[in-house]
């Protein structure tokens, strides 16, 4: 019976890890006039494009009533690149503030957040521009 569940658990996606015990819900003032409210779900390993990372899924909403999930993505790729070019590990707090960056990025460029599941994803120059931001 046991290889049964394992069966159907397949189609499902790989439950979220990493998520505070009480959830804080954030606030962000986009440049498109939008004020998005937020809450960290947690983060998965997944794929994207065949490259393995974490994808980090937040809980959005724009008008309070509807909540839409959007995942950044992050391929341990992209980690990697940036530890040869730099020489230096990022560890995961430097990462997850290399997620949040971006989910401002994503706020301040699209207009149509929320039609659907949206993501995004890192790439090493976004890493790069946000390491010099914070100094890293």
């Amino acid at each position: 019976m046991s290889w049964f569940r394992r069966l159907l658990q397949k189609d499902k996606e790989t439950p979220l890890r990493g998520a505070r015990p009480v959830r804080r819900e954030k606030t962000y003032s986009a440049d498109t006039g939008y004020v998005y409210q937020y809450v960290y779900e947690g983060y998965r390993e997944a794929q994207q494009d065949s490259l393995p990372g974490h994808e980090h899924v937040f809980s959005v909403t724009s008008d309070r009533s509807t909540r839409f999930p959007l995942g950044i993505f992050l391929a341990h790729q992209t980690v990697d690149a940036y530890r040869d070019k730099h020489g230096r590990e990022l560890n995961a707090t430097e990462q997850y503030a290399m997620v949040k960056m971006r989910l401002f990025e994503v706020f301040d460029e699209r207009n149509d957040l929320g039609n659907s599941s949206q993501s995004a994803t890192i790439s090493l120059e976004n890493i790069e521009e946000h390491a010099e931001t914070l100094d890293l």
